[in-house]
């Protein structure tokens, strides 16, 4: 984390951060890699507890990062120039739609406390609260809707 300027979240907008300071932003919750429902009528957007096939749920993080695309090619790539396009979907908790709508942090983001694991202790991340998504019919993922974690 050498290569992150001071408290760069404060101070810097989500344009101008260098790619370590965007990828620095995820807390590692793993909410994002959930499966999530969409109602067709209303568009309200629901979690659900069945993760990417990619998915650690152990780690919170995606097994195949770097070449996720060669194996979930709907993956989506989250940047500035999306973010207006994804924000009704995201974790409200999520870094980057915080920032992007002008608030603060949580005191449990890893960036404030120091500790990648704080969001796994504030009961925030998907940590071994996951089915994986190839165990579970599509028709199903109702049956496994949460409520998200705050």
């Amino acid at each position: 984390m050498s290569d992150l300027r001071p408290k760069f979240w404060e101070t810097v907008p989500l344009t101008r951060m260098s790619r370590a300071e965007w990828e620095a932003l995820c807390d590692g919750c793993g909410k994002c890699c959930m499966n999530k429902l969409e109602d067709e009528d209303t568009g309200d957007v629901v979690l659900t507890r069945v993760a990417c096939r990619l998915f650690d749920d152990t780690t919170c993080r995606c097994a195949q990062y770097p070449i996720r695309h060669q194996f979930v090619p709907e993956c989506i790539v989250l940047k500035p120039a999306n973010m207006d396009r994804n924000l009704y979907w995201m974790p409200e908790t999520c870094a980057y739609k915080l920032l992007w709508q002008g608030k603060t942090l949580y005191d449990w983001h890893p960036l404030i406390s120091g500790d990648p694991q704080s969001v796994h202790d504030a009961g925030v991340s998907m940590q071994s609260r996951t089915v994986p998504e190839f165990e579970i019919d599509e028709d199903d993922w109702e049956d496994h809707i949460i409520e998200e974690p705050t």
